[in-house]
């Protein structure tokens, strides 16, 4: 046989093979595979429906485990620890959708507080006393936003800094004095209950804070813009966001409700200090993280916040019922802000190597070579 005639019955065969080989699949692209949760499934299993179930399940391992847990009591107790917590939260989560962050408001709490208590010893009146207060709260809070939005320094060291400048001028305004001779009505206004149920009065206000901040995150364009921001500060820019107007008025807000919770921890314990609500910041941004809110900016929301505020709350009040000792409660609020930044990540990049897995398995599959 000669070598032109044996090309030729090679290429026959191989013509024939390929003939029998099936053909590969192309009807399968990348827009026909899964594309995640939902509808219903997106909210019942969604971040918010998931710490909402894990508050739920606690509270009812407590109820069951913990003796005394399960009374009126324990939940007028649980709510009076938690709103300052839960007052801070709220502004926090706006800020940290925005990728910034702000340390000082435990400070600003103790500045308003020390205030309160040189004013009402001065004789104000205490109308003015807290109306002059919240103001205190509201220039702290722009001159952070200043710094921020207008200087152009990061928040991070920016409110290090008003940390410790904030706690101390709170300690050079009182000293090491305290004052406790508020008004008897006032101070059991915060903390009455509504009748048999336990719940604090304050509670009513401590609501509508919190539609206020849900209503603005999630239904208005500024809101909706936040997310914008905390994803990219020049995309924001280009679609018409005011970017540095935004950041301005967020500090502001920080500020203000800060200013709010130290007024009501004042109150509560009518006891004006300069070291009121210290270390109050890592609960506030442990919760604020742990409820949903990614510490890199552009995601979040304010229901998964408030169930991350009422689950660090309720573990610890459990903890105390249990006299555990507050180093314990102080180690348990750390180990939940690291698992609440780690798991995450984790999290996301094992969500990645899934459907990077998937899509390569739906890709079209070369036929294989005799």
């Amino acid at each position: 046989m000669s070598d032109s005639t044996r090309t030729a019955a090679a290429n026959a065969n191989a013509n024939a093979n390929a003939a029998a080989a099936p053909a590969a699949d192309t009807t399968k692209t990348i827009s026909t595979l899964g594309k995640g949760r939902t509808g219903a499934a997106r909210i019942l299993l969604g971040r918010d429906a998931i710490m909402i179930y894990a508050v739920v399940v606690f509270v009812l391992y407590a109820c069951i485990a913990i003796p005394r847990f399960a009374s009126p009591v324990t939940v007028g107790f649980l709510l009076l620890d938690v709103i300052p917590v839960l007052l801070i939260a709220l502004p926090m989560t706006l800020v940290i959708i925005t990728g910034e962050i702000d340390l000082s408001v435990a400070s600003i709490a103790g500045l308003t507080s020390a205030l309160m208590g040189v004013l009402w010893e001065a004789g104000l009146d205490i109308g003015t006393v807290l109306v002059l207060s919240l103001v205190a709260g509201v220039l702290a809070g722009a001159f952070n936003g200043f710094l921020i939005a207008v200087v152009g320094l990061p928040s991070l060291a920016v409110t290090i800094g008003t940390l410790a400048l904030f706690r101390g001028l709170a300690l050079v305004v009182i000293g090491d004095n305290a004052v406790a001779n508020f008004p008897p009505e006032l101070t059991g206004l915060f903390t009455s209950k509504l009748g048999a149920t336990g719940i604090p009065t304050v509670m009513i206000g401590v609501v509508v804070v919190a539609l206020f901040f849900g209503v603005l995150l999630h239904m208005t364009p500024f809101g909706r813009g936040l997310y914008a921001l905390g994803f990219s500060k020049e995309a924001a820019t280009f679609v018409g966001i005011k970017v540095n107007r935004a950041k301005f008025w967020l500090f502001v807000g920080t500020g203000s409700v800060s200013a709010l919770a130290g007024i009501y921890w004042t109150l509560r314990y009518s006891s004006a200090r300069s070291d009121n609500a210290s270390g109050l910041e890592l609960t506030v941004i442990a919760a604020v993280l742990l409820g949903g809110v990614s510490i890199f900016g552009g995601k979040g929301s304010i229901p998964g916040v408030i169930a991350g505020v009422l689950l660090i709350g309720t573990i610890n009040y459990a903890l105390r019922l249990g006299r555990i000792s507050d180093v314990v409660l102080i180690i348990v609020t750390g180990t939940l802000l690291i698992a609440s930044v780690v798991a995450p990540s984790i999290f996301a990049a094992f969500t990645r190597w899934q459907h990077d897995r998937r899509v390569r398995r739906s890709l079209p599959q070369a036929a294989p070579r005799e």
